[in-house]
């Protein structure tokens, strides 16, 4: 199955890079999309930008893909379930909920001279960045793409209902099955409380399993591609 993976802010198509191999030998076709902004230097990309690369992933894939979003890219898998609910076999989102329609994308951090810069690592002590050694903390804070304003401050627009419909499964990361499911319980995210099929994978990680549990992430997404 072709296997879409949309990296969190900040990070471009490389994020994947441990994680494509486990997927190859598993008998997948993993394709890691680099998002306008976020890798290619165009610090004037649009959400609508984004949402328009993934959609063009999802148009060229041989048959229906799984389209995984991590972070905040949750709402882009999500997008293009909405937009592409006949061709999309399951959502899966890592670590992430999908902004609801009408709100901001990301609109989570300071923006510096039309870019959203990493803020450091602070926002995210704790379960997020507990697996995380210095030297990571380091090499992903030196990396780190700022992303363009026109992103982090897009608009989610959802329009399709039938999207209700295309299979989520959301993997947790730095929080349990058991919260997810409350917080969704609780009016976390209005779009998976109707979700018609919705599962729950455990992964013992923080927030970035793609870069501290690569191989472990690779059999979790292979997992989800089962009926």
């Amino acid at each position: 199955m072709d296997i879409l993976l949309i990296a969190g802010l900040w990070l471009d198509g490389s994020a994947w890079d441990d994680v494509v191999p486990e997927l190859t030998s598993l008998g997948h076709r993993p394709v890691p999309l680099t998002l306008p902004g976020q890798g290619d230097g165009a610090a004037s990309a649009t959400l609508e930008d984004q949402l328009a690369t993934v959609l063009a992933a999802v148009d060229a894939a041989s048959g229906k893909p799984l389209v995984v979003g991590h972070s905040a890219a949750s709402s882009l898998a999500w997008l293009a379930a909405d937009a592409r609910p006949e061709k999309v076999a399951k959502a899966v989102l890592i670590g992430g909920f999908p902004a609801a329609d009408g709100q901001p994308y990301a609109d989570h951090f300071a923006i510096e001279d039309g870019v959203m810069p990493f803020p450091g690592w602070a926002p995210f002590e704790g379960p997020d960045s507990a697996d995380l050694d210095q030297e990571t903390r380091d090499r992903f804070a030196s990396a780190a793409i700022p992303v363009p304003e026109g992103v982090a401050r897009g608009i989610v627009h959802l329009t399709d209902e039938r999207r209700f419909d295309v299979p989520v499964v959301i993997v947790c990361p730095e929080f349990t099955p058991t919260q997810a499911k409350k917080w969704i319980a609780t009016g976390e995210s209005p779009d998976l409380a109707r979700a018609t099929h919705l599962e729950y994978a455990n992964l013992d990680s923080g927030h970035w399993p793609m870069t501290t549990h690569p191989q472990a992430l690779a059999h979790t997404l292979a997992q989800t591609t089962n009926p």
